[in-house]
């Protein structure tokens, strides 16, 4: 499940900021952004850029 809606994982860093990245493997340790390989860090995109935080 390359590049469609089944390759999004949603995953907080230390701080608590939630991000939505891509992912090859959808596996329980790519909970976090820490477990996540670098190139996978790079496509990620911080939730609130695109929701904001008025509308939670």
């Amino acid at each position: 499940m390359n590049n469609d809606f089944g390759s999004l994982v949603w995953v907080n860093d230390k701080e608590g900021h939630e991000y939505v990245c891509t992912v090859n493997d959808n596996s329980e340790n790519k909970r976090d952004f820490d477990g996540l390989l670098e190139s996978e860090r790079v496509t990620c995109s911080d939730v609130n850029d695109f929701i904001g935080t008025d509308r939670w």
